[in-house]
């Protein structure tokens, strides 16, 4: 379904906040107006969809809903598109535009390689073409209009990017920067040895167990009924007749065919267009004599036409024209070339620039598939088509019905044929183990534990929770959020609050030791001197490391204490700050370009952030994107 819309250039704009916006509350359904003109809510859901959808494909298994429910997410999404719609309004202001040549060019560019796009004339196949696009609720013009957009866009955005660049002393100092290595000595502390002298009492547990009474919340949970309505659906009740497959193909055999395909060679006697009569009569019999002897020996036509033929091109490759199309010919010769069988000489020939022998080297005629070799496919593509035509219609029943008939999901179910699924355990938030469930959407969900559907039990409203995909559904029963008694998660706290006081006796006994480091200056205690960098950490951790090379090395030996995750904690030694003795010139070339990159991104930045201000952007009240209710 995404075919066509997989090709659309899309500009990537930088992501600008919110400060310097002008607020105001007309508008119930406009989240926010560029140079004017509105941003609906409608719009602002439709653009958030899409960017789920991406970061779904992108991430395939290790997509995590929960991570994009945040306002966060969804005020970034509004930022792009407000961006998007200020530069669009320069682009409306400069009338700059993308000509047709361009345009046809990104197109074909992008469908040439769709299966069955293109017919074997060589032409778009409009039909298909058009066909896919109504699949995605667009038209050819529609499409086009918003390629042109988007290439326009693009213009704007790639000129401004082009001009950032970052001095190259600067770019030396920061690849110095990151190359710089550090001789380190480690002092570990391991958790683990000050176990035995922790003594956790019955008031800490249930302190802990009072601070974090999250933890030990079974969330609420909904027994659910739920129908879905996709393409999948729609297909299950079209259906496609031997007769509609078999009158597709008689209207369209040429897209199951392909065309004959002659190859020819001919020799040439040239002849000037002010020739005299008398060059004409010998030119004339020069052929009838070339004409003669390869008539005696066939077999050496591409022989004669090496060292007889008069064409320049040609007689290098034994008179060889390759494959024949219609019009590359002088028509005298390609009516000659045409009438001939395989091995057949005709000729002389003559055209205005000369006489001509010509045979046909090699024939594949014509050819149609069969209809019992194509007829799946047909098949599919006219139930394709039905289901898109049919899909528009059902989809508005389905709306209808659950609204209208909200006590139950079986009216809708009967009515166009589908399955009341259930499912249980589940909460007002995404699961990532159900993956991509219907129901395990946060907008479905929001709906379903909605007071409407919760305390009334009614349906929810349909929810499209993917391209052509709604659902909706009604929750059976609830059972709302409890807390787990203390008894229950007794041991479970004593053991964490165990490691937790372990790390706090690791940690004050770290900072005794750099304490007294500080004063000696000495290293007693510490393990042997190697080198890091941001680059090669030898083995250090990776949170020791982070504070390793930004501590403070203005007086040394320095000395960095880091708390390790799940281990302890660990005291370090700086004796050394140096720069490596050569750095490869191919990493500093590659780092120069990142920090122009960046230097790029600053600058579309601040020229998008004017293009608003210009642009008069308007944040209304419904652009607030509130955090969703969680039950943990």
């Amino acid at each position: 379904m995404q075919i066509l819309l997989a090709i659309l250039i899309v500009p990537s704009f930088v992501l600008v906040g919110v400060s310097g916006y002008q607020n105001s509350g007309d508008g119930a359904n406009t989240v926010a107006t560029i140079d004017g003109q509105p941003v609906t809510r409608q719009e602002w859901e439709a653009a958030q969809r899409t960017q789920l959808d991406n970061f779904r494909q992108r991430m395939g298994e290790q997509f995590d809903q929960k991570l994009f429910d945040t306002p966060e997410f969804k005020q970034n999404v509004l930022e792009s598109l407000i961006a998007e719609r200020a530069v669009g309004a320069e682009v409306a202001r400069s009338h700059l535009t993308v000509g047709d040549a361009k345009l046809q060019e990104i197109l074909l560019d992008g469908i040439k390689d769709i299966p069955g796009m293109i017919k074997p004339d060589g032409k778009v196949d409009i039909e298909r073409y058009r066909s896919l696009l109504a699949a995605q609720g667009m038209t050819p013009e529609g499409y086009q209009a918003r390629l042109r957009r988007d290439m326009a866009l693009q213009q704007v955005s790639g000129a401004v990017q082009l001009t950032g660049f970052a001095p190259r002393s600067v770019a030396a100092k920061l690849s110095d920067f990151g190359a710089q290595e550090r001789e380190v000595q480690e002092l570990l502390l391991p958790a683990a040895q000050f176990l035995p002298q922790v003594k956790v009492t019955d008031e800490m547990v249930k302190a802990y167990y009072d601070k974090n009474a999250k933890l030990f919340e079974v969330p609420e949970q909904a027994k659910i009924e739920y129908v879905v309505f996709n393409a999948a659906a729609v297909a299950d009740q079209v259906s496609v007749t031997d007769a509609d497959v078999a009158a597709y193909y008689e209207q369209n055999k040429a897209r199951y065919g392909s065309a004959e395909a002659r190859r020819a060679s001919h020799i040439l006697v040239a002849v000037k267009k002010d020739a005299s009569a008398a060059d004409k009569a010998a030119a004339k019999a020069k052929a009838d004599a070339i004409l003669a002897e390869v008539k005696k020996a066939p077999a050496d036509f591409a022989k004669i036409a090496k060292a007889k033929s008069e064409d320049p091109v040609s007689a290098e490759q034994g008179g060889d024209l390759d494959v024949l199309e219609k019009g590359a010919l002088p028509k005298p010769l390609e009516d000659a070339a045409f009438a001939l069988k395989q091995g057949e000489i005709a000729g002389p020939v003559e055209t205005e620039f000369g006489y001509h022998i010509v045979t046909v080297t090699s024939l594949k005629p014509a050819a149609v598939k069969p209809l019992d070799e194509v007829k799946n496919d047909i098949a599919a593509d006219l139930k394709k088509q039905k289901s898109a035509k049919k899909y528009s219609e059902m989809a508005e029943a389905f709306t209808n019905t659950v609204y209208e008939q909200a006590d139950s999901l079986k009216p809708v179910a009967d009515k166009l044929k589908l399955k009341i699924e259930t499912a249980e355990h589940v909460a007002r938030t995404p699961s990532p183990a159900l993956g991509t469930a219907p129901f395990n959407h946060a907008k479905f969900l929001t709906a379903l534990f909605s007071d409407e559907s919760l305390k009334n039990k009614r349906n929810t409203e349909a929810v499209e929770v993917a391209p052509s995909t709604l659902v909706a559904g009604r929750i059976v029963e609830f059972k709302p959020a409890a807390k787990r008694p203390l008894a229950e998660v007794d041991a479970a706290i004593r053991q964490r609050v165990t490691a937790e006081e372990a790390v706090k006796m690791a940690k004050k006994e770290g900072e005794a030791k750099i304490a007294a480091a500080k004063a000696s200056g000495g290293a007693e205690g510490f393990g042997g001197a190697k080198l890091v960098s941001r680059a090669n950490p030898n083995g250090l951790n990776g949170a020791a490391l982070a504070e390793v090379m930004k501590a403070d090395t203005a007086k040394l030996p320095a000395y960095v204490g880091v708390e390790l995750p799940g281990m302890g904690y660990g005291v370090y030694r700086i004796g050394k700050v140096q720069q490596p003795a050569e750095q490869d010139p191919a990493q500093r070339k590659a780092e120069a370009e990142q920090i122009s990159n960046m230097v790029a991104s600053q600058e579309l930045y601040q020229y998008v952030d004017a293009l608003k201000h210009k642009a008069k952007v308007k944040l209304l009240s419904g652009a607030k994107a509130t955090k969703p209710e969680t039950a943990n």
